[in-house]
């Protein structure tokens, strides 16, 4: 377990996965065991959504990759590259054609192995300020690899009335869990503000829009996003890709407590 701290701000992270976020003992995270999902966060990479409806393939410009549900970054392993008191780094890397074990399979998944025809770096990290939590994606690959990104945090809920609001329009919780499986789509939104028992915003940079996902009342995983993968039929799914170039793609995610 890596731990990081900043003032009354306290985080904890196993092997890369963000299992704790306290401020003066209040528990923002999901907590791995209760009830709605297993995880407490996870990375979408190099696609957001089902293929199952695509017999698991996706294409690329190089050729035909091989991904189940939101790709194969989380079947791969973190490793910490750094660590202060504020601040944790890890890393991902991937060799294109490889080989990758499917954990779906075979109760969920006909594909036992998966693969993607291009190298990445997957850089993920996590730092306290006194403006909260940053959570902080870097992406090197070759330059016109095809990506989506997704981050998919799990908050707990401690009220009984949730919203979640936008610049826009405000959503209940009731509203999430009646989309189901889907998720709800909160599209060109950059900023979020879970009302619960105590107020969180989740801004983002480079993203462009969130899904909202729950399947109980006591968590939501507010998960910002950059391709909404139902606005397209599954053997479609290459026309929400983005691009690397020569530099390195990056993406952040800040969370803080608003009282």
């Amino acid at each position: 377990m890596t731990t990081i701290a900043f003032q009354d701000q306290q985080v904890a992270i196993d092997a890369g996965e963000l299992v704790s976020y306290q401020i003066q003992g209040h528990e923002y995270i999901h907590q791995k065991g209760s009830p709605g999902w297993r995880n407490a966060d996870t990375e979408m990479f190099p696609i957001i959504g089902p293929t199952a409806e695509a017999d698991f393939f996706v294409q690329t410009p190089k050729d035909v990759a091989v991904l189940d549900q939101h790709g194969l970054l989380r079947e791969l392993a973190y490793e910490l590259v750094s660590k202060t008191e504020t601040e944790a780094v890890f890393k991902k890397r991937y060799t294109a054609r490889t080989p990758v074990e499917n954990s779906k399979y075979p109760e969920k998944s006909t594909k036992k192995y998966l693969f993607w025809p291009y190298d990445f770096h997957f850089e993920k990290t996590f730092r306290l300020s006194p403006e909260g939590l940053e959570v902080h994606f870097k992406i090197t690959g070759e330059r016109d690899s095809p990506f989506m990104l997704g981050y998919h945090p799990a908050f707990k809920l401690h009220a009984s009335e949730v919203t979640i609001a936008s610049a826009e329009k405000t959503v209940s919780l009731e509203e999430v869990l009646a989309v189901g499986g889907r998720a709800l789509h909160m599209p060109e939104c950059e900023e979020l503000i879970l009302k619960d028992a105590k107020q969180l915003r989740i801004r983002t940079e480079g993203f462009g829009a969130f899904m909202l996902w729950t399947e109980v009342p006591n968590m939501i995983c507010i998960e910002p996003i950059t391709f909404y993968p139902y606005s397209v039929p599954q053997r479609s799914m290459h026309e929400g890709f983005g691009y690397l170039l020569d530099t390195p793609k990056e993406f952040t995610v800040h969370i803080s407590a608003l009282d």
